[in-house]
């Protein structure tokens, strides 16, 4: 019967951790806990895959929407099972969530990933890690690549409007954003530069 693409539901919640903390143990994204994809559930999205009327459903894709503040949304935990590698579906998900955060009234989404080329083909536009909201660092903090990460920013205008279109190429020139506070990123960032020249227990 093919896949298809619909809102997570409660009995998705184990399969969904499972899947993302699978690659979470090869360092391709961070592990989730069946309590936060609970709390969240409703901004989560499954791709089900289905052989026939009499079978249950398998997830085999997921992705999350995380609020940043009333303009900004990141995409975040997009996996898709091995065993549908290269068929497009990672994409679809992706659309998907962009298509449901300009439903919300965001403006602007992104997401901080090990593979930019992916979403460039999308739309996406690389910009400085720096540039993004604060508040997607409240998660990365704890990560144990946090004082060495390799993950790249990307960014997309929901909105086609001059004005935004303008903030946008200001913020990839690394300029000012308006959804940033110096005062609100400019610690962590010092913490991250400390860390990273000068290493705890050195």
């Amino acid at each position: 019967m093919g896949i298809a693409i619909r809102c997570a539901q409660e009995q998705d919640i184990q399969p969904i951790v499972e899947m993302v903390n699978r690659f979470a143990t090869q360092n391709i994204m961070l592990p989730r806990k069946e309590e936060s994809v609970r709390k969240t559930l409703a901004d989560w999205i499954v791709a089900v895959e289905r052989s026939d009327e009499n079978q249950p459903e398998t997830v085999v894709g997921c992705g999350a929407l995380v609020p940043l503040n009333d303009k900004l949304v990141e995409i975040r935990s997009v996996a898709v099972h091995e065993n549908q590698h290269g068929q497009g579906l990672g994409s679809h998900l992706v659309l998907e969530l962009v298509e449901e955060a300009r439903e919300r009234g965001y403006t602007q989404a992104c997401a901080l990933t090990l593979r930019p080329n992916f979403f460039q083909r999308l739309g996406f536009d690389l910009v400085d890690r720096w540039s993004i909201s604060p508040k997607v660092w409240q998660a990365c903090i704890y990560c144990p690549k946090f004082h060495r990460c390799d993950e790249v920013a990307v960014l997309m205008n929901l909105v086609k409007h001059p004005e935004v279109a303008g903030e946008a190429a200001i913020a990839r020139e690394g300029g000012w954003n308006h959804l940033l506070k110096w005062k609100e990123w400019q610690p962590l960032r010092l913490a991250y530069r400390y860390e990273k020249y000068e290493p705890r227990g050195k």
